[in-house]
């Protein structure tokens, strides 16, 4: 389809949709649903796999360390901005070299995960649990810098709605389709099965294209120096903008009680009684329309009241999402509470979802957007997840779900009130660059 042609029947899609029907949204649909799989393989079915094998709750908890690779991404974030893949770069691209080959690791590592049986030993559990979240941090990477380097600043919102939808079809299509495989196959088939979902990040980097990215000026400096460069450069760059510390602490901030939350909900719903199809329809198959519905609300919030209010929109649903768990743990085994927790939790994330990874698109230099958006999304979480992972299984059994939760909502306010004080400062603009702003050519 030429350009003109496709120019022409957009003029007869509604304006508010008609974004979501560009190259680049699109494309940021189908990077989107691999993205969410590897994570989804540790983050849900892992932990139902592991309460099933009666693994002890301290055990699992500790498990959700293994994101801290995802945290801590933004170390090796820098080689994919700057190293080639020697023949397959000049092949095909250095986007989508580094697209082909992370794909096709984290396809083996999920296997590898699928064909370890935690009631045999957890070290090769532990093992192939790591190796899933390192390949899925870096698969996130490369999917990241490909994303944001195909959008233009007007196709942000639309595009980080699109990659969110994707993400959140990628992660429960995968996880559903993983317990409901699991109940009739096993785990093994299950998790061999899902490494399908790796697939449409890749098809959809070559149907994009090789994304085009500002040259980096100066000379080019290798061994030691050109390592300090690739890493110095990019964070140097954003510390050097107005407000850069405080927006960091503000990223560093803003989800420790939502993120704190979403790693125990798997064990409250196993502990409730709930079965895994009960989970599987519940939290993956309504949560996942909550989350598509919530992304398109988002998108009609960012449009109507502008990036900034819609964060802190965002902000507070999120905070008093957590709430709903409180109130579902109080009343114990019911399919209408998990339905209404469930759907507003999705709801709220979905919203936030266009929000927050729109406004840190945009904070992104497009010379070092792999290693800066990496830093900015693993920062995002690395709090929550590290006092989740070290606290979470002890604060459940000292303080019981109910006021888990609720703790969970009060650590949501420091993020709320920094950003609302950095929006009256002025700060929230002051660190975003400058980016093209040209029209979709598709």
């Amino acid at each position: 389809m030429t350009s003109q042609t496709a120019a022409g029947w957009r003029a007869y899609v509604p304006a508010g949709i008609r974004p979501y029907t560009e190259a680049g949204p699109l494309g940021a649909l189908g990077l989107g649903i691999s993205s969410g799989f590897p994570f989804a393989m540790i983050a849900s079915t892992l932990t139902t796999r592991l309460a099933e094998a009666g693994i002890d709750k301290k055990a699992v908890t500790a498990f959700t360390l293994a994101f801290l690779l995802y945290n801590i991404k933004f170390l090796w974030a820098p080689l994919i901005d700057r190293v080639r893949l020697p023949f397959l770069a000049d092949l095909i691209g250095q986007r989508k070299a580094w697209l082909l080959v992370i794909g096709i690791c984290v396809m083996a590592s999920v296997s590898w995960l699928g064909l370890s049986d935690p009631a045999a030993g957890l070290g090769p559990v532990v093992a192939a649990t790591l190796a899933v979240a390192f390949f899925g941090a870096t698969y996130d990477i490369v999917i990241d810098a490909f994303r944001i380097e195909s959008l233009t600043r007007n196709q942000l919102g639309a595009g980080s709605g699109m990659s969110q939808y994707g993400w959140r079809i990628g992660a429960s299509a995968a996880g559903a389709a993983v317990l409901l495989l699991a109940e009739s196959r096993g785990w093994s088939f299950a998790y061999v099965a899902a490494t399908l979902f790796a697939l449409p990040a890749i098809i959809a980097g070559f149907a994009l294209g090789e994304p085009l990215r500002p040259a980096i000026t100066g000379p080019i400096l290798r061994g030691w120096a050109g390592v300090q460069d690739a890493v110095v450069a990019p964070l140097a760059d954003f510390m050097r903008r107005s407000g850069a510390v405080l927006t960091l602490a503000f990223i560093l901030l803003h989800k420790v009680g939502d993120t704190m939350a979403n790693l125990t909900f798997r064990l409250l719903f196993n502990d409730l009684g709930f079965t895994k199809s009960e989970i599987a329809f519940y939290d993956v198959q309504l949560g996942l329309i909550a989350y598509l519905v919530g992304v398109f609300v988002g998108g009609i919030v960012y449009a109507r009241f502008g990036m900034k209010k819609a964060v802190l929109i965002s902000l507070v649903l999120m905070a008093v999402s957590n709430l709903s768990f409180a109130v579902l743990a109080a009343m114990g085994h019911s399919n209408a509470g998990m339905a209404a927790a469930i759907g507003f939790e999705n709801f709220t994330s979905g919203i936030g979802g266009v929000a927050v990874v729109a406004y840190l698109s945009a904070l992104c230099d497009l010379r070092f957007t792999a290693t800066q958006f990496a830093l900015l999304s693993a920062a995002a979480s690395i709090t929550g997840r590290f006092l989740g992972g070290t606290t979470a299984g002890a604060l459940i059994e000292g303080m019981g779900y109910v006021n888990y939760y609720l703790l969970t909502t009060v650590l949501a306010l420091p993020g709320i009130f920094l950003f609302l004080y950095m929006m009256r400062a002025g700060l929230v603009d002051d660190t975003i660059p400058d980016r093209p702003d040209e029209p979709d050519p598709a």
